[in-house]
């Protein structure tokens, strides 16, 4: 798989990848999957990006989690494998055929049983859950212009030390400079500075693929 990474060359890349832990069986017939779908593959997450989600929703314990944005299934996959046996993972998405892909990925990793995948618009899912908090970690990888309304869902319902993840923050380093390189450029940008000014979380942008931000509720 390229990297989606716009900082590392492919063999620095490689050299990251050789040097973790590798994706099994499973996850490279998902990643093979998804590469047939053409160009819209490139929404799929980065099997390093996959590798530290797992490896963070194991770190802080999470057991209730939610996602805004599944595509064909490797970013739920990784979190669901990190979830306990009993945990949860609600699947915001759209799409019936891409996520049928992620919905075979599941089975075969033996994960099905932890997720709930519901189809429809994120923002309306949100917003006919529990106005309580009850997540422990969120992943947000869907529309640009609607994170804002994801965003703000979510930090309702999410626990005091929840994390949410935001994908795609540094939009191939095209966040830099005053040219506007459109729709989703510009409101990466918008999102980014209201979130660095929100004072009810602690926040850190990792240069991981395309940029991972990590916003922890205070």
């Amino acid at each position: 798989m390229a990297p989606k990474s716009f900082i590392l060359t492919p063999e620095l890349h490689d050299y990251l990848m050789t040097h973790g832990t590798q994706p099994d069986a499973v996850q490279s017939a998902l990643i093979g999957r998804t590469a047939e779908l053409g160009g819209v593959a490139g929404m799929q997450i980065a099997p390093e990006q996959g590798a530290f989600m797992e490896m963070l929703t194991r770190l802080i314990g999470a057991r209730d989690a939610v996602e805004v944005g599944t595509f064909t299934g490797y970013s739920a996959l990784s979190i669901a494998r990190g979830l306990p046996a009993d945990g949860h993972l609600l699947c915001c998405d759209v799409s019936e055929e891409w996520t049928a892909i992620g919905r075979a990925a599941w089975e075969a990793a033996s994960v099905s049983g932890k997720i709930e995948l519901r189809i429809g618009p994120g923002a309306d899912t949100l917003r006919s859950l529990p106005r309580e908090p009850s997540f422990d970690l969120a992943f947000i990888d869907a529309d640009k212009p609607a994170y804002p309304v994801y965003y703000e869902e979510i930090l309702l319902r999410l626990r005091p030390n929840g994390v949410i993840l935001v994908d795609n923050t540094l939009q191939g380093g095209q966040v830099l400079g005053a040219d506007d390189h459109g729709g989703n450029v510009a409101a990466m940008r918008a999102f980014n500075d209201a979130l660095a000014a929100d004072d009810r979380v602690d926040v850190v942008m990792l240069p991981v693929a395309d940029g991972l931000t990590l916003a922890r509720k205070r």
